[in-house]
């Protein structure tokens, strides 16, 4: 975090974004348009992640910012619950599932990894500098 200015800068930051483009895509051209309810859980879900990444950083405190990583790790695993039951619902291909999975479970990773790297920094934040 020392060497970034804004949230839009950080790689896992991006990586969501092109998540939540992934899921936008297929609920404008498939079957899941019409599927009101699990339509607008996911597109909040997959929004959610690179929200929570925005709003921790914003924060300027480590230790606020591993919370809203934390939550943005548990909004990509509930995006993954609902791309399981687009898939049970055939508003998805299994390969598409597959990738968006993958995808999912990176983000989820790399979460998690960051949050490991912001515990163990002696910086506490720019709000402390």
């Amino acid at each position: 975090m020392a060497h970034h200015h804004s949230f839009e800068s950080l790689d896992i930051y991006k990586e969501a974004t092109l998540f939540c483009d992934a899921i936008w895509e297929i609920i404008c051209n498939t079957s899941l348009k019409k599927d009101y309810k699990l339509k607008e859980q996911i597109n909040g879900s997959s929004g959610s992640i690179m929200d929570n990444i925005a709003e921790g950083f914003g924060r300027g405190g480590n230790k606020e910012f591993i919370m809203f990583l934390s939550y943005s790790r548990g909004s990509c695993s509930e995006s993954k619950s609902q791309l399981l039951r687009c898939l049970r619902r055939n508003h998805i291909d299994e390969n598409t599932f597959n990738r968006l999975n993958s995808d999912a479970e990176n983000l989820i990773n790399q979460l998690s990894k960051f949050i490991n790297y912001l515990k163990n920094s002696n910086r506490k934040g720019p709000k402390f500098d």
